[in-house]
């Protein structure tokens, strides 16, 4: 193997290695952040693909440009529907202003003078 492509594997797996650890040690506090700035850079990564889809240097870095925003676009809309579901799970099941709209029960016919 060359030394370019055994330097390429190494720097792989550290970053595996790495990511694996700072992803764990995320407390559940700061995941919906870190989603959005996941999602910030999967938007950069879509803007990217645009360029290589549009740059026309031949047919094979057209498609496998298209093949990227296809790819970015899906990744984008996908942490952006994850990340509302997050969100959602943090919301109460009543509404905000419900319990100002609640009247309060009617008072019983016993006991009441008429």
């Amino acid at each position: 193997m060359s030394d370019d492509l055994v330097f390429g594997l190494y720097i792989f797996a550290l970053a595996t290695f790495v990511g694996y650890q700072v992803i764990s040690r995320v407390p559940p506090l700061l995941h919906t952040p870190l989603m959005s700035g996941t999602n910030a850079i999967s938007g950069i990564s879509l803007v990217g693909s645009l360029v290589a889809a549009g740059s026309e240097h031949n047919r094979v870095s057209t498609i496998l440009g298209f093949i990227a925003v296809c790819a970015a676009t899906v990744n984008v809309v996908g942490g952006f529907m994850i990340t509302d579901r997050m969100l959602r799970m943090f919301k109460s099941k009543r509404a905000p202003g419900a319990d100002a709209s609640v009247k309060a029960p009617a008072a019983s016919a016993k006991g009441q003078p008429s």
